[in-house]
């Protein structure tokens, strides 16, 4: 049993990575937020080795656009089923997905087969955010991005997870030294916005004794974030090299990477 992800793009200009796990034949493929156009989305598939076609399932996190993207457009296009809070399908006009819209709820698991998907809330000025874990049965990998603070909560939830990709959106010197407008500061570094990388470190350096191996940065803000910032803080935190720590990036993301 085995899960791997890939991440098509992270940052504000666009949200998604591929969750695959493999149970003996059968190979399941999770795709975690659609905040791409449906164009650029099949070209990003393409080069992960894939079509939308051969996804099972979607999760969309929470509304902005940056997030929800194509989702209804490629979910109705290839009849592909939607996982959201009920509070994210209001948040963008209820849709008729068609039998599609699968509502998730916090601590309620999913079973897609070859893997467990179990929700869970975190603070984020959303109508109802929800981050993820996936499970195979020997392995649990966490997605992390899109929160103001860490809560005892998402601490909870990702215990036990070997690989984590974790958002690092800003530098706080960074931030505040920036161009950025006073309100658009206080929202993204706000206790309901985003999460600077300090205190991701601090998430990250607390997973460690529950079984935290491995940390892939997310999420960064172009303006007011650098890679190798990132690194450098998660590096300090996992007592490892900055060049142990991949970055998922807007363009990019990052290639495939096998969960531990």
């Amino acid at each position: 049993m085995t899960i791997r992800f890939r991440s098509l793009g992270s940052g504000s200009s666009g949200n998604a990575t591929v969750i695959q796990a493999r149970s003996g034949t059968q190979l399941v493929h999770l795709l975690v937020d659609c905040g791409l156009g449906i164009r650029e989305l099949d070209k990003r598939l393409g080069k992960a080795g894939m079509t939308a076609d051969g996804l099972d399932a979607i999760f969309i996190t929470h509304e902005h656009g940056d997030h929800i993207g194509c989702a209804v457009q490629v979910a109705l296009r290839d009849r592909i089923p939607v996982w959201m809070s009920a509070g994210t399908w209001h948040a963008i006009g209820e849709p008729d997905l068609g039998g599609l819209l699968r509502i998730a709820c916090d601590g309620i698991d999913i079973d897609l087969g070859a893997m467990r998907v179990r929700p869970f809330t975190v603070p984020h000025d959303a109508r109802e955010p929800l981050q993820l874990t996936v499970a195979d049965g020997d392995v649990r990998f966490g997605v992390l991005t899109d929160l103001g603070h860490v809560t005892a909560h998402v601490l909870d939830e990702l215990a036990g997870c070997g690989s984590l990709l974790l958002e690092c959106n800003h530098d706080e010197q960074m931030l505040a030294a920036g161009s950025y407008p006073p309100f658009l500061k206080r929202r993204v570094g706000g206790s309901w916005g985003h999460l600077a990388n300090r205190v991701a470190a601090g998430a990250a350096q607390s997973l460690l004794a529950r079984g935290l191996k491995q940390v892939v940065a997310a999420h960064l803000s172009e303006q007011n974030n650098k890679p190798e910032l990132a690194r450098e803080a998660l590096a300090g935190a996992l007592n490892c090299a900055p060049c142990d720590i991949p970055v998922a990036d807007g363009p990019h993301g990052h290639d495939w990477l096998t969960a531990q």
